[in-house]
This record gives structure tokens, sequence and C-alpha cells, in this order.
């Protein structure tokens, strides 16, 4: 990766008595290395990738203190990464993204946590869920029921979330549970500090080897018939285990109300901030935290102990149960421990706030307005409803506002090199006809918003090849898959590359060869560009150096797997990609037809390049940057050129000339010099408005010269013209 995390990593350093400052993630890796972890692996996704890249470059220090770190192909790999804390005393910590990466893990921690572990196993979720999320609407809660996983859900303060981490592991190691740790978006990049201690090296880690392996125990399978005796296990002494943990150590937080104590509200410890803030506008509670509700902040979520629960409902009339996310498990389980132990008190939640959706201070406070409305009338609900009011019509006044502009969905970023190939694509149907698109997860799932609409079904990473299976054969007309490299190693390989061709399937794949993980943070994978092939690249200066072809990893394993029809293409070169295409679609051949579109990752690019150029401009090297334009004498104001491309440094301004009306395109500065403009031009050919210019910065004598000489035969050739 380009982007260098030195400040990040040197925070990770602090020893005992040091103050940190960062964002919760950071925080987090902090507090795994602060409890002695052995090893570290994940798969990268919002909003945790920020931990497992640190970690990466953060190698040469945490190897010292004997930690492995590990990228993992997948989430799978990464939660069997953890069976290494089964039989020995290893604290490990992986790490992903949200309820896909727990889908894609399920299996691996099914298996982990049948027979448990005996080292602390710490698994890192970022819980995105949300109207911001970007991901399908589930929760991590549902697999902590299922599979008997410790869910830790900590109230967004730094010292809180560390001091969660370390008793995680330690309440692992007692319970023989394996722990999930779930942050919210704002979670992991709220700010603040703590109180540093030192680094704790492990036990056994790669500087103090295991010495011989654990003797064989067949109770530490799972495999029948001991998955029964696991079953009674996590029941029996488990799960016991770790309510006697959460209750000895104060894990979830009992706060007393200052004016009542005869109602009070139970919550996620993730959504405290959220709740007070919601508390606030109902002048019931203070900027400090202080609530005038007694409150129960539920560190840990999974296990609930009815015990506590209970002693906080005790004399109270009713409690509200603040939980985030559909079904409403907390809820039940907590109505379900009360009426076991014959307390009376109503419970409310989802009778208040909403059944599903993120829980936002307007969102809780209508909900609390209503709890304190039925519970405690002598409080003053009018300051509140006005708020609300007041809050309700600025968004109907923006979103009228809004309607009366343009969409603006999102897209790719200038430059990217995946954009061109969905202009090839809509040129490709105009001969071939209108096809079936399997698309997928990653950055090209960009191209299913305006102006490409381009995909029929998103099934999950790497199985849009996969998912086309069922509907291809009751085409006329053959279906498109389309896939990332990082989708391809991750889940492609096996789920729709290798089913496709032991069916002997007729399909189309389209890989996006981009070099990256891009759309999770541009981590490598096993086709990045090597060192060698990036500074190649520099010396030569050009835009169009495709520096993935280099890497021949997805073409050898093609052909190794038996892949008879490969073509690789630059996707810059519009007419060429669109022609491929069109063959993929019409070949006579009948198997899989594999078009790989190759170009470097532009965000990677830049961060590359521009800091190249910079130094060179401080030596006083030649520069050339190149630029492209649009005549506006040539340009006759249809727009095709915009509807093709949706780049965002191609946009509209007024025509120049006043006898025409049309707005006219224009290049704003912001291009990054791909050609996609004008290479959409020619394969769609378009009015050839757009000129190509090579702005050169500290250029050489004899281009000196010969720009002196243009401009005095251009000052001759202008008042002819005008003539």
């Amino acid at each position: 990766m380009e982007v260098q995390f030195t400040d990040q990593i040197e925070q990770l350093k602090l020893g005992a008595g040091a103050t940190f400052h960062g964002e919760g993630i950071l925080a987090i890796t902090k507090a795994l290395l602060q409890s002695g972890v052995s090893y570290i692996g994940g798969y990268q996704g919002a909003p945790v990738s920020h931990l497992l890249d640190v970690m990466v470059q953060a190698r040469p220090y945490v190897e010292g203190l004997g930690v492995h770190v590990e990228p993992c192909s997948n989430e799978a790999s990464a939660a069997a990464m953890l069976g290494a804390s089964i039989h020995y005393p290893l604290r490990g910590a992986v790490t992903w993204k949200s309820i896909v990466g727990t889908n894609v893990a399920a299996d691996g921690l099914s298996n982990l946590a049948s027979p448990g572990v005996v080292g602390g196993a710490l698994i890192v979720v970022g819980e995105d869920y949300g109207e911001g999320a970007s991901v399908i609407q589930e929760r991590t809660h549902a697999y902590a029921a299922k599979s008997t996983l410790l869910l830790l859900d900590p109230r967004p303060a730094l010292d809180n979330m560390v001091r969660l981490v370390e008793h995680a592991f330690a309440m692992s190691e007692a319970s023989n549970m394996p722990a999930i740790l779930e942050l919210r978006i704002r979670a992991c990049h709220v700010r603040g500090q703590f109180v540093a201690k030192d680094n704790l090296p492990a036990k056994l880690s790669t500087r103090n080897l295991i010495e011989e392996p654990a003797g064989f125990d067949y109770m530490r399978l799972a495999h029948p018939p001991v998955t029964f005796r696991h079953e009674k296990l996590k029941v029996e002494q488990r799960i016991p285990a770790a309510q006697r943990y959460i209750v000895a150590h104060g894990l979830n937080e009992s706060l007393p109300g200052a004016r009542f104590a005869d109602v009070g509200i139970i919550v996620q410890g993730g959504l405290t901030n959220a709740l007070l803030r919601g508390l606030q506008r109902l002048g019931l509670a203070d900027a400090f935290g202080g609530s005038d509700l007694p409150l129960l902040l539920l560190n840990v979520t999974y296990p609930l102990v009815p015990e506590q629960v209970s002693a906080f409902c005790a004399g109270k009339r009713a409690v509200l149960v603040v939980e985030e996310g559909n079904p409403e498990y907390i809820e039940k389980d907590i109505s379900l421990a009360l009426r076991r132990l014959d307390v009376q008190t109503a419970v409310h939640g989802k009778d208040m706030l909403p059944m599903a959706g993120e829980y936002t201070v307007e969102v809780l406070a209508r909900g609390l307005a209503e709890f304190v409305a039925r519970h405690l009338p002598e409080v003053d609900l009018g300051p509140v409803r006005a708020w609300l009011a007041a809050t309700e019509a600025r968004r109907v006044a923006v979103v009228g506002q809004a309607g009366a502009l343009p969409a603006r969905p999102p897209g790719f970023c200038v430059g990217c090199p995946e954009r061109p190939v969905f202009s090839a694509l809509k040129l490709a149907q105009q001969a071939v006809g209108p096809v079936h698109i399997a698309a997928d997860i990653g950055c090209h799932a960009l191209a299913t918003f305006e102006p490409f609409s381009s995909g029929h079904s998103i099934l999950g990473y790497g199985m849009s090849l996969a998912s086309r299976a069922g509907v291809s054969p009751m085409m006329q007309r053959r279906t498109l898959a389309i896939m990332g490299d990082g989708g391809f190693w991750h889940n492609g390989l096996l789920t729709g590359v290798q089913a496709a061709l032991f069916n002997g399937d007729d399909a189309v794949l389209l890989v996006m060869k981009n070099g990256y993980t891009s759309a999770t943070g541009t981590q490598d994978i096993l086709n990045t560009p090597d060192d060698a092939a990036k500074a190649q690249a520099e010396q030569q200066a050009q835009l169009h150096q495709s520096l993935v072809h280099k890497n021949q990893s997805i073409e050898d394993t093609l052909k190794g797997m038996g892949a008879q029809w490969i073509r690789s293409v630059h996707t810059y070169d519009v007419d060429s990609v669109r022609q491929t295409l069109q063959d993929a679609l019409t070949s006579d051949f009948n198997g899989l037809k594999v078009v790989i579109a190759e170009g470097e990752c532009q965000l990677e690019r830049q961060r590359r390049v521009k800091p190249w150029n910079a130094a060179r401009l401080q030596r006083g090297e030649r520069v050339e940057r190149v630029k492209y334009g649009v005549d506006e004498d040539v340009c006759n104001g249809d727009h095709a050129c915009i509807r093709l491309s949706g780049c965002p440094t191609l946009s509209l301004k007024d025509n120049p000339d006043p006898l025409k009306l049309d707005p006219v395109a224009t290049v704003l500065e912001g291009c990054v010099g791909c050609g996609l403009c004008g290479a959409n031009a020619h394969a769609a050919t378009l009015c050839p408005s757009f000129y190509r210019a090579e702005v050169v910065r500290n250029p050489r004598w004899g281009e000196r010269l010969l720009a002196r000489w243009r401009e005095r035969f251009s000052a001759w050739l202008r008042p002819a013209a005008t003539a």
C-alpha cells in the first residue's frame, strides 16, 4: 500500500503511563498488543480495515514482540486461523467487515465454537448497520447466539473500549468461548485518549516457540460424536462461566438516575453516546454523561446475565430496551428472563422505537419521548417536541430543494480504469443486444448507478459467475459475469470459475484486474504489481503504462485450471474492450470465456506518482502532464460523451457562441489525463471535439525554442483565419 501509517505506528509503541491520542479502531489495535496477543489476521473491509493495514505496516515492530501478522485471503481463512487457540494458550485476534464477513466465516466459527478455545480468541467486527451502511442489513448478534460466542458491544469511549478488549481475552479463556467485539462506524472513528500500558510479549510466540505439539484429544475436534458433548458444555459450563466473569469484573455498567428511580433504560453499550444525547434533548441528561434515569449499559450483549437484569429492573414500573436492529434479540431475552424470575416490570422496546434502521439521536429522542410520556407524565416534553418538529421541517425543506437538483449517485474515481470498461460494455450491447449481467461486490458495483445502470444481481463477494449459473441456460443470449481481481482471489476462483469449468458452462466472465482490493482500501493481493514494476512505470512517466500485466498470476491460474478462451485487454482502449466483449458474447467457442481488463487502480497510481513528480519538480527536472480538453467550436452540445462516461471531470459550461443554446462539454481541472473521453468519442464515433495536450514544466531548451516558433506561427495564422 502507498498510504503510510507512520504516526499511528508510533502510537502503538507507547509504554505505561503515556497518553494515547487517536481513533477508536487504533485504540483497539493498541489494546491487542497490551493484551499479549500472539497472532493477528483478518480480511480488510470498512470500518475496521485500519486495524489490519496498520498492523501490516508495523510488522518490523510487532515481530519484535513475537506477534505473527497475516492478512488472510478471505474471512473464512481468518476464522480458521483462530484454530491455533483450540489446543494452545495462544491469544489470537482476527478482524473483518460486519455481517458479510461473518457470513463467509460462519463455517469456521461454528467449528471453532464447538470444541471451544483455551487461548483467548477475539474477532473484531465492524458492525456496519443503518442507512449509512454499505452492506445488507443483518446483525452479528444472530451468529453469537447461534454458535454460542461471546458478543461485546463497548460503550464508545477509548478507555472503555481498551478495557473490554483486555477482558475479552480473559473472559474467552475463562469460559472457553471465542469472543466477538462489534464496533459501529462511529465507535471506530470516535477520537479520544487513554493512559497506555506496556505492550506484553506473549508467553508463546514466534520468539518463544511451542516445543512439542499438543497430545491427541478427540474432545478438541468439531466432529461427532463429541459435538453432542460440546453442546452440553456450552450450556452447562461455558455460558455460566462467562456470566460469572461479567459480574465479577463489572463489564456491564449500572448507573443510578439522579431524579427518577422507578423507570430505567437498558441499552447496548455502543449506543450509549447517542442515547445520552437523546436524553439531553428531553432535559434528562447533562453534557457530561449524567442521566436522570437509571441506565444499564450492556458492554456484553451475549450472554446476558438474568440476575443482573432482574436486579436492575426490580422495583421499577417500566424499562425501555434500546436495541438497534431487527429482530429484537436482546429485548426478547430480557422479557423472558424477567418472566422466568417473576419480575413484573413492564418491558418496552420496539413498540416505541423503530423495528429497523439506525438509531440516530432524532430517532431515539422520539422513542424516549413516547416512553417518558407514558411513564413520567410530569416531565415537560414541549422543548423536545418543538426541536423534533423543527428538525423535520428542515429535512422537508432540504428534500424539497434537493428535488430541483439533478441526482448525484456515487461513481468511480476520476480516471478509474473500470469506467472505460462499462463504457465499452454499453457500446458492445448496442451491437449484440441487451445482456443479463451478474454484478459483484467491489468498485465495479458502482456501475449499477447511472450512467451505466449495469447489473441484475449481487449475491456476494466473488460470486457473480456462480450466480448466473441458473439463469444463463434459460437465456437466448449469453450472460456476462463481472468480477474484480480481489473477488477472484477471495471467493470467485472456486465458487465460480471451478464450477463453470467443471460443468462446461457456456459463460462469459469479465475480470477487472486493477492490481489491488481497491474498494476496501487498496490492499495488496496476489496479483499486485511489485515495487520493480512500479519504479519502471515511474521512470517511463507513462500514464497508460499497465503495471498489472507484469503479474500473470490470474492468467496462469486460469490456464492451469483448464480455461481455453482467455483474452487480455487494456481498459483505457475502449474500442478494443468493446470488440473483445463482442467476440466473447458471440464466439462459436462453447465454454468459459474470460476477458481480463487490465488497468492499475488510479488512486494507487496517483498516490505514487504525485509525490514522485513533486520531487522531480523540486530538482528542476522536466515533468510532463497529459491534459484533455474540448474544442468549443467543434462541440455540438449533444453530450453523448457525458452519458457514455460519467466522469466527474467531464462537465458542462455555457456555449461561447451566442447563436447556440445548448451548453458545451468541458474538462475540469481535476482531470488526470486517462484519455477515456477521447477514447469514447473515437469508439462511439462521436464528434471529434476532444483534444490531447502535453503540459511540460521545466522544458528543455529545444522545447522552449519550438514553443516560441509555434506561437509566432499561430499568431501569423490568426489574423488570416479571422478575415
